[in-house]
């Protein structure tokens, strides 16, 4: 399972032209599921994502959470993450997890993270999205399952 988590200023998500969920402060949260990929390892991934603390403090550290930053999530399942580019120029997904599989886990954890944020913003699985964000630092953070479980 794979997570780029991007502390924002503001993120919004859009679906034939309307907005399907936006946040403020917060982080957007783009998640891709593998093939062996389980409500167990999405729960370790959730614990790690919840508590990074790479909001500033008062003394510019980035030192606090999104809970202790009143912080908001927008989260989109993106089965790109698993691209491979290793052979040619066209991207092989073979890595991705199949459909159902992610899209049970993209919901568990939606439902996972709702339970802590109960305003929690979302896109919507398979659907073509636009994103648009203003990347607060930048600030971009690369989990992968296979680094952290």
């Amino acid at each position: 399972m794979r997570f780029v988590i991007q502390r924002v200023k503001n993120a919004r998500v859009s679906i034939d032209q309307k907005i399907a969920g936006a946040i403020e402060k917060g982080l957007l949260v783009f998640v891709g599921v593998s093939e062996g990929d389980t409500e167990k390892i999405a729960d370790k991934m959730i614990k790690k994502l919840i508590g990074l603390r790479i909001f500033e403090d008062e003394n510019g550290k980035t030192n606090l959470d999104l809970k202790t930053v009143n912080g908001n999530l927008l989260i989109i399942s993106q089965f790109t993450l698993y691209a491979d580019c290793k052979k040619g120029n066209r991207p092989s997904f073979i890595q991705a997890g199949p459909p159902e599989l992610a899209k049970k886990l993209y919901d568990y954890i939606l439902e996972k993270c709702q339970e802590q944020f109960p305003d929690i913003q979302q896109g919507e699985f398979g659907a073509d999205m636009q994103i648009a964000l203003t990347n607060d630092g930048p600030f971009t953070i690369l989990l992968d399952s296979d680094e952290i479980c």
